[in-house]
């Protein structure tokens, strides 16, 4: 069978989880599995969408809009079976400041074409590119992003009265450094007795729900001796008990313009983060996702939670996580944790009002130093100076500057890292030297016609992807030999890829040796690395040209036993 049939068809590719689940049978006893994990992840998700959503600078009810719609989207149509979708912790910074200054509807149209840029990036298959991202800039922002969402909750956890946060990191510190003076100790306690209860829950009861424990107890605690703390109800007025009618956002030219450097940040971010959070789901259960479907249904998502007002949705890695601990058993349980959270806010929504903005502050502090991978941010500083510097650089970019430049530059720094090291690997080695090493001359010194031993054919083995960032290293290399003798052979069969800068650097060197009065015979290429070689000048003219080296080398020692002649019969390809 050829590859191109083995290809997966686009109904293979586009297929959602909740259809192959179907296939497989699904019954009562998955159903009841699906349910339980559902009002879990619910009741995680509950304080955690509202709490997002505060922070990014935005209503509490919107992020209940964005983990029902687009949690529901994302399971529905999604390429993994325990992706649970909604608000994320990671996006809290560039919301906030596409919020600032593009305003709510700004943000609403970029997250709309966020939705449009994921569905062509699934649709086009160029979710696998992704992986591509190095390591240490995942880290890297996922750092810069906790470190931002920890100062941004400074205001709330002691109280602070502010006019205005800045979204920036360096003035926000400053605005905070300020206000301290204005500090609330009532909401400092509660803040506190939130931290110190969700901590002692995870060390006294691991799987109870900690987060929406701390949350009711923060909020009987405030309505019970009537603190004087800033809640859910003094600040917003309440949450809404149904969702709002669709509707799309206003918008211009001008404003579609201004917006698209937000909507490809939001797009990129939520590509990687969902794509990280099936990846997680996958080394959970073994099993594994649809990358191009998974971010066809982000896209879905996207677009309709900013046509009914919520926040851009991705996949969560701690809510899917949480589900696929709760024994879920496909993408239902995903769909339901939507419809429990709609129910949650139909049914207790009057009761959010008492929510002090102080303890989901303490939810959002925790969440911040989980998002940091402390152990792996100090291991990659340790052990890789290269690494070290792709972290760093997207780290210190994205806590002082803004998240896109830090991925642009962790990812550009990384793949200049990557080319330095593939460069290194490419060996060039001779297998016949034809003078004493004292007689080399240095990189690119002028060679002397050879007139010792006549049958004397040096042969250099290239092992490497002979690409731009190597070109240069290989060509100092052919370069090293003071006395040139009557044939080079290249022998390349070791070479996987080759670029234009390879091929005109093979070409300098080509005509350079037939100056000196020596043959070149190129050998082993493969089909690609050839048709390159012969795209950009390296021809039959200019050299020969064999499948196989030892071919190459006795035609050229026969080649080289009498007079030099340019004429000589060519072999091989």
């Amino acid at each position: 069978m050829n590859a191109r049939a083995q290809r997966p068809t686009f109904a293979e590719l586009f297929t959602p989880k909740l259809v192959t689940v179907w296939r497989e049978g699904y019954g009562f006893p998955q159903f009841r599995a699906d349910a339980v994990a559902g009002l879990t992840v619910a009741i995680v998700a509950l304080p955690l969408s509202m709490a997002i959503a505060i922070a990014s600078g935005a209503k509490p009810e919107q992020g209940l809009y964005t983990a029902i719609i687009g949690g529901f989207l994302i399971s529905a149509l999604g390429g993994s079976r325990f992706q649970i979708g909604g608000p994320a912790g990671a996006f809290i910074v560039l919301v906030a400041a596409t919020i600032e200054k593009q305003g709510y509807d700004g943000f609403l149209l970029a997250t709309i074409m966020a939705g449009l840029l994921l569905l062509a990036i699934g649709y086009l298959r160029l979710g696998t590119y992704i992986k591509y991202i190095p390591h240490p800039v995942t880290v890297g922002f996922t750092a810069g992003i906790a470190v931002i969402i920890f100062a941004s909750q400074l205001r709330e956890l002691f109280g602070l009265r502010m006019a205005s946060e800045p979204a920036a990191f360096l003035p926000k510190l400053q605005a905070i450094w300020a206000a301290l003076p204005t500090w609330n100790p009532y909401a400092a306690g509660v803040a506190a007795f939130s931290l110190v209860f969700i901590l002692a829950m995870r060390v006294w009861k691991p799987r109870w729900p900690g987060l929406l424990f701390a949350v009711i107890l923060g909020g009987v605690l405030v309505w019970a001796f009537d603190l004087p703390v800033e809640t859910i109800g003094t600040r917003y007025g309440g949450v809404p008990r149904s969702l709002p009618a669709p509707a799309l956002p206003a918008f211009d030219l001008s404003k579609l313009i201004d917006v698209v450097p937000a909507a490809i940040a939001i797009a990129i971010l939520g590509g990687i983060e969902s794509l990280l959070s099936a990846v997680v789901a996958d080394g959970m259960t073994g099993r594994r996702h649809r990358s191009n479907c998974e971010l066809v249904a982000q896209g879905y998502a996207n677009i309709a939670s900013a046509l009914f007002g919520g926040l851009c949705a991705t996949g969560t890695i701690a809510r899917t996580a949480t589900n696929v601990r709760a024994h879920a058993h496909g993408p239902v349980s995903g769909i339901l944790h939507a419809l429990f959270l709609l129910g949650f806010m139909a049914l207790a929504a009057p009761l959010a009002s008492y929510i002090p903005l102080a303890t989901l502050s303490a939810v959002l502090a925790i969440v911040a130093w989980n998002m940091a991978e402390k152990a792996e941010f100090a291991r990659l500083l340790r052990f890789d100076r290269g690494e070290a510097a792709v972290l760093l650089v997207t780290f210190l970019l994205t806590v002082f500057r803004d998240l896109t430049e830090g991925i642009a530059a962790g990812v550009t720094l990384g793949a200049i890292m990557f080319m330095h090291r593939m460069a290194e690997a490419v060996e060039v080695s001779t297998q016949r030297s034809i003078f004493d090493e004292d007689q080399a001359d240095t990189a690119g010194a002028a060679r002397t016609p050879y007139t010792g031993d006549p049958a004397s054919v040096v042969v250099y083995r290239i092992a490497g992807p002979f690409f731009f960032g190597a070109a240069s290293a290989v060509a100092q290399t052919l370069a090293r030999i003071g006395r040139t003798p009557r044939a080079f052979v290249l022998d390349l069969s070791a070479v996987p890829i080759a670029d234009a800068t390879a091929a005109h650097e093979m070409q300098s060197f080509i005509a350079g040796a037939r100056r000196s009065g020596a043959r070149v015979v190129i050998a082993g290429a493969n089909s690609n690395v050839l048709r390159v070689l012969l795209q950009n000048g390296v021809d039959r003219r200019s050299a020969r040209f064999f499948r196989d080296p030892d071919a190459a080398r006795a035609w050229a020692e026969h080649a080289t036993s009498g007079p030099v002649a340019d004429d000589a019969p060519s072999g091989g390809h």
